[in-house]
């Protein structure tokens, strides 16, 4: 590939000193603290959550619910602050997300908890995406790896907050007269008032006006492509992958697609998504990329902490500590690459190393067993937070290396826009995978269990029988009726020699979901060698 050089899309941005930039930036990075801190803290106690809502198995629906409203709304935030202004705009997200986190705070049953989830992801589309326009707006492309460094920064101190705080209110039975885990969205109230009030007072920054028409159309074709799709992607595994409901979802779903396509050739310059983009090879194969690091790494990580909670038996603040690792993989990673590009204005063999950092971890993770030590689990996930590190800012930096000033808010947005997409088909589908194998593999491994001496002895111990915690489970047992997989906390209860199969089968589930993964992921290593190598100015 021959060498392209990138002038800056925004000559006029360094006219800001580092000084002014850093005051905008603290308003900017609060807002994108708390939209951080809040997937951290709830994926660390999505187990407890969904245990308490009798909802295990329904999970993915918090998740893939808050994905879909912000990977929808995304690039709407974009157009719209090209039109009204990066600030109103950004105080509207900041709004949204804080009401969608009261609602959640007071939902009663796991459906209830999906719904006000995607209240929060209408706010949520706009924090990252918008703090990265402005960002754009501000500093000239070579300069802004140095700033998505701060972004980075903040993104992995939310990492290692969260899952501690997550923990901790899922481990209480209640705080101030209410539910523990119901402060795991509760706490956000603070840090987003406080967010509003910085951000009203700082981000005065004067950025060129663009009239556009907005493209509704090209959004609801987006919610009939996505909806029907991802309902399959959750549902698949109960209704028959070919069954004539999920059949109709295909089809719905492609009648999606072919509106979503004529509603942005009938819009044009316009559309959510102009088509015409897609002939920028950096923004075609970084957009594709974006897709690829989103399904494996919001696929793979839904895994991680079920593993630690449900196999290693850790309680929800252990195993977010257990995350830290990856926490800081993100930050050294993504700062020390950042240096390196403001440095060198060379970006292509970072997304080359970021994504065979991630594959190989996700296939690592694939190896993991009940016994597995959990050194080698945090070394692990160091290796994908290393990935990660390198590929996030990196990719958002490809696709905008070909973006016209009046594009850059679209093709800003579409980098969340097609990670969001991923990471919704992701957490999806690999945790439809997780629950649609695990219980035949729990089937299995309890067979081989029948005749192991440790199992059989433990079945005959009159004192385990005589536990109130292993009675249930041996008459489950005895009537051969499978387990209810929605309030997996009686494991932690459960003889070790009882549930040593059950977890075996959690285990071996998590494994081919994490092989998944990778699988994704190395596709993604093979399309990075032909990204253009491009020379930042």
């Amino acid at each position: 590939m021959s060498e392209t050089a990138v002038p800056s899309a925004r000559p006029a941005a360094s006219a800001l000193s580092h000084r002014q930039i850093l005051t905008v930036l603290t308003g900017l990075l609060l807002g994108m603290f708390m939209g951080a801190l809040d997937q951290t803290i709830v994926s660390s106690a999505i187990r407890v959550i969904a245990d308490q809502l009798h909802g295990q198995t329904a999970q993915a629906w918090v998740t893939t619910a808050y994905l879909i409203a912000s990977t929808i709304t995304t690039p709407l935030y974009g157009k719209l602050s090209d039109i009204y202004g990066r600030k109103p705009l950004y105080l509207t997200a900041i709004s949204l997300f804080l009401a969608g986190s009261l609602l959640c705070g007071m939902a009663n049953s796991i459906y209830e908890l999906a719904a006000f989830r995607a209240v929060q992801g209408l706010g949520g589309g706009g924090l990252m995406s918008l703090a990265l326009t402005i960002i754009s707006d501000m500093v000239p492309p070579r300069q802004r790896s140095r700033y998505q460094g701060y972004f980075m920064a903040t993104f992995g101190s939310a990492s290692v907050i969260g899952p501690v705080v997550g923990g901790l209110f899922a481990g209480m039975d209640s705080f101030l007269g209410i539910d523990g885990w119901r402060w795991v969205f509760l706490v956000n109230l603070p840090v987003g008032l406080a967010a509003l009030a910085v951000v009203t007072k700082v981000l005065n920054v004067a950025t060129e006006r663009v009239q556009h028409r907005i493209d509704y159309l090209g959004a609801a074709a987006l919610v009939v492509l996505l909806v029907p799709l991802l309902t399959v992607a959750e549902q698949g595994r109960e209704w028959g992958w070919l069954s004539p409901l999920s059949l109709t979802m295909f089809g719905v779903g492609a009648l999606g697609l072919v509106l979503f396509m004529l509603a942005e050739r009938r819009m044009g310059a316009e559309a959510l998504l102009p088509l015409r983009m897609f002939r920028l090879p950096s923004f075609r194969m970084g957009n594709v990329l974006n897709f690829l690091v989103g399904v494996g790494m919001f696929g793979g990580l839904s895994s991680v902490p079920l593993y630690l909670q449900i196999v290693k038996g850790l309680n929800p603040t252990q195993a977010g500590l257990m995350l830290l690792p990856m926490t800081a993989g993100i930050m050294i990673a993504s700062g020390t690459v950042g240096q390196l590009i403001a440095r060198t204005g060379r970006l292509k063999v970072f997304p080359i190393i970021g994504s065979a950092l991630m594959a190989c971890s996700l296939f690592l993770f694939s190896l993991i067993e009940v016994d597995s030590s959990l050194v080698q689990v945090g070394a692990t996930a160091l290796m994908m937070g290393g990935g990660l590190g390198m590929l996030m800012q990196t990719l958002t930096l490809v696709v905008q290396t070909d973006a016209t000033p009046r594009d850059l808010g679209v093709a800003t947005a579409s980098v969340n826009l097609f990670r969001q997409t991923g990471g919704t088909v992701g957490a999806a589908a690999f945790l439809s995978i997780l629950f649609s194998t695990v219980g035949g593999r729990i089937a299995d491994a309890m067979r081989a269990a029948s005749s192991a001496p440790d199992f059989v002895a433990a079945t005959q111990d009159p004192a385990v029988r005589a536990d109130p915690a292993n009675q249930a489970f041996l008459q489950a047992l005895r009537d051969g009726r499978p387990m209810d997989l929605n309030d997996t906390s009686f494991l932690h209860h459960l003889d070790p020699r009882l549930a040593h199969p059950v977890l075996e089968g959690f285990a071996s589930s998590m494994s081919t979901v994490f092989f998944t993964g990778g699988c994704v992921v190395v596709v993604a290593f093979a399309l990075t060698w032909f990204l253009k190598d491009v020379r930042l100015d």
